[in-house]
């Protein structure tokens, strides 16, 4: 267990620890000198059952929230240190406030500097506590007259004996989710090179894993962990860990940022949050900024009301918070919001969405999505959030989401896992199934509009039937189509099985003629024109003859009245797999060296790949789809 120090400057916070612990906290020159803290400090002590007992003691300067908040995020139990002779003040109501909002509910009272105050002042500080923790998460917490300098039986023994006894009694906190620790020291150690210290939030790490310094997404492998003060070959949600690390310098990292595990965090300047603003706090309105108080970072923001136009003192409402960088965040974390000069506690509230859009985020499909993650994180499940995404979401994206929220998959029943590279879509049944009727219904009314058409290419038809839907989704779903039979594909095109494109006898026979001098024209067949007197018949009864066969896949038409045999189409576009394998992208000139025809016409080949979906133009050079593969 982790048990937090609250409380007003100069009322004996890091004087008691010290009392409890016999380990002074205070470790810099300045804060030694001056007789104030400074940093957070931190002292460790063995349990009963084997376990380690951590304090963070943190300072109560009103100038230091931004350090106390870093050092409050990560505790189990809060310790609230009031001085009986001063009694109540301005930093007891702030960091009471705080703890509040972090969502702190256990811990217990300190009533320090007993030998300062009569027995009747002690009683008059005692309940004046008792009415401020009233309406806070830490109401009925029990309170302990305690002098931490003089006498030996001063109140002390029973504070320790009943933490110690609280943090026995304690459950150890859930490591379900994905590794994540917020980094609240940096410093090197001669020999061992990188550490860093802080809360481990989520999840479970080992010596010799690879983890992620996040926001910057930098890799980095542990050489070695002490978690609670004693060196371990794991650390696990709830310890306090330092890591020494491999790969990274100490440049590289700061508080405020966090040691994961790769798939924790998908980094965004903005953030979906439901804020709660104390009573007697300024009203946020549009694009207000802010300072946030999120893990151990402390960064600026502007405030987006969601709900309505303002959030009045007092009230909870949803918002958007946009900050000038990527920041990382997870559903459910807690936060704090302070004003523009950090001179006032605000507010705080519950992260629902880290990757929150730019655009439409009033909308109501946003607001549904919103009130499906607020569903989960008050204990439901996944069903409604999958529910709420009109295309479903990435697995990834669901997993990290869930991770987060230390929940465990399986999916919801009602969910449909599309087979997209390279982990998977998941989409709920009646989703999947409105697409496929659009899909269906999309293609049947391109054939009745053009009944000589072959088809439609794939990205066409996403974009007439579900142009918001991810592509590696759509494909998904259309190669499930294509495998039940709904859907027919005939090379780039798809088309229901029943559309036909019938030839009489005389187009059939007239093929018949024209497929072999395709075929050995190789990679520069001959025009409509050529073709048309080798044969010896009219030039319009030619092309609507390929027009045809282009239509049942047997030939491609490159542009008008040029038209290659299948086959050398798919040699083409092996080529050209096979020069982006070299290259990436694919520029004019290299295929036209490849191949061994003119620039011009490698050109118009290569623009025929872009038209069909093939590959894609990017700048002056070609690259290949992801999902290029059996194209043809």
């Amino acid at each position: 267990m982790i048990i937090g120090t609250a409380g007003h400057i100069d009322h004996g916070k890091t004087t008691l620890v010290r009392a409890l612990t016999g380990i002074e906290t205070d470790r810099l020159k300045e804060e030694k000198e001056r007789g104030i803290s400074i940093e957070l400090g931190y002292a460790y002590v063995p349990l009963s059952n084997g376990e380690m007992l951590g304090f963070v003691d943190v300072p109560g300067h009103e100038k230091l929230i931004h350090t106390m908040a870093a050092g409050a995020s990560g505790i189990d139990y809060a310790l609230l240190v009031v001085a009986a002779d001063d009694g109540v003040m301005p930093q007891t109501r702030e960091h009471l406030a705080i703890l509040d909002l972090l969502g702190v509910s256990r811990g217990a009272v300190a009533l320090t500097k007993s030998d300062r105050a009569g027995a009747a002042r002690v009683d008059a500080v005692r309940e004046e506590i008792s009415a401020l923790l009233a309406a806070s998460t830490l109401h009925g917490a029990p309170s302990f007259v305690v002098d931490a300098l003089h006498s030996a039986d001063s109140g002390v023994a029973a504070l320790r004996e009943y933490l110690y006894a609280a943090a026995v009694a304690s459950d150890q906190r859930s490591s379900a989710g994905l590794f994540r620790l917020a980094i609240d020291r940096v410093f090197t150690l001669a020999g061992y090179g990188t550490v860093v210290t802080g809360t481990v939030h989520a999840g479970v790490v080992h010596v010799g894993d690879a983890v992620s310094v996040m926001p910057q997404a930098r890799g980095a492998r542990v050489r070695g962990i002490h978690a609670n003060h004693r060196e371990s070959e794991i650390g696990v949600a709830g310890q306090r860990c330092a890591i020494n690390l491999a790969g990274v310098e100490k440049a590289d990292l700061a508080r405020g940022g966090w040691l994961a595990d790769a798939r924790a965090f998908a980094p965004s300047p903005r953030i979906d949050v439901r804020l709660r603003l104390l009573d007697g706090a300024s009203a946020l309105r549009n694009w207000t900024p802010v300072h946030v108080h999120l893990g151990t970072a402390h960064r600026l923001a502007h405030v987006v009301p969601l709900d309505s136009e303002v959030l009045a003192a007092g009230a909870s409402a949803r918002a958007q918070l946009v900050f000038d960088d990527a920041i990382c965040a997870a559903a459910g974390d807690r936060l704090l919001i302070r004003d523009a000069q950090a001179r006032h506690t605000l507010g705080g509230g519950r992260v629902l969405d880290a990757n929150a859009p730019a655009r439409k985020r009033r909308g109501a499909e946003r607001m549904r999505r919103l009130d499906a993650i607020e569903t989960m994180l008050d204990g439901g499940n996944l069903a409604a959030l999958v529910q709420s995404a009109p295309f479903g979401f990435a697995l990834a994206d669901l997993e990290r989401i869930a991770a987060q929220a230390a929940m465990s998959l399986p999916l919801p029943p009602d969910a449909h896992v599309f087979a997209t590279k390279p982990q998977g879509h998941v989409m709920a049944l009646a989703r999947r199934q409105a697409l496929r009727d659009a899909a269906l219904a999309t293609l049947a009314a391109f054939h009745a509009g053009a009944t000589e058409e072959p088809g439609v290419e794939i990205t066409r038809l996403r974009r007439l039937a579900a142009p918001a839907m991810p592509e590696p989704a759509w494909r998904a779903l259309v190669e499930e189509l294509v495998a039940e039979r709904c859907v027919v594909r005939n090379g780039p095109w798809l088309h229901l099985p029943e559309h036909r494109v019938a030839m009489s006898a005389h187009e059939a026979a007239l093929a018949d003629k024209l497929a072999p001098l395709l075929e050995a024209g190789a990679f520069d067949p001959p025009w409509v024109r050529d073709l048309a007197k080798t044969v010896n018949v009219e030039e319009l009864n030619v092309r609507q003859t390929l027009r045809k066969l282009a239509r049942q896949g047997g030939v491609h038409q490159i542009v008008p009245d040029l038209f290659y045999a299948a086959a050398r189409v798919r040699e083409l576009a092996t080529i050209l797999s096979e020069l982006a394998g070299e290259q990436r992208d694919v520029t004019a000139s290299a295929f036209r060296d490849r191949i061994g025809i003119g620039r011009k016409r490698a050109i118009q080949i290569l623009e025929f790949f872009d038209r069909v979906g093939y590959t894609r133009r990017v700048h002056d050079a070609h690259r290949l789809r992801s999902e290029h593969e059996d194209f043809f």
